[in-house]
């Protein structure tokens, strides 16, 4: 396994070309590493075509606005109260209306 692969995971940001995104899951066996892009965006990229990306490390965004498809002053705006409630509490619930 190449030197480069040991030292990625899952989770870290790199940018090529001006692009943005995440290292969301490597596949050894097919050889292929999964990627988001900031807009949400999901493709994967195998191993020979990663070095040819010359992708680099940065920081992730400062904002998670690009995969909601919204603006950072309209999540901004938004008031949970603190409290977004019980997520199960809310499933059932729905589930309840089929």
């Amino acid at each position: 396994m190449a030197q480069w692969l040991r030292e990625m995971s899952v989770g870290e940001w790199f940018e090529s070309n001006g692009d943005q995104f995440k290292i969301v899951g490597v596949d050894a066996q097919a050889g292929v590493i999964l990627i988001q892009f900031f807009s949400g965006e999901l493709d994967e990229v195998d191993f020979d075509s990663w070095t040819e990306l010359n992708a680099q490390p940065c920081p992730p965004p400062e904002d998670y606005s690009g995969a909601l498809d919204i603006e950072r002053d309209e999540y901004d705006d938004m008031s949970f109260g603190g409290h977004l409630g019980d997520p199960i509490e809310e499933l059932t619930a729905r589930l309840e209306d089929y």
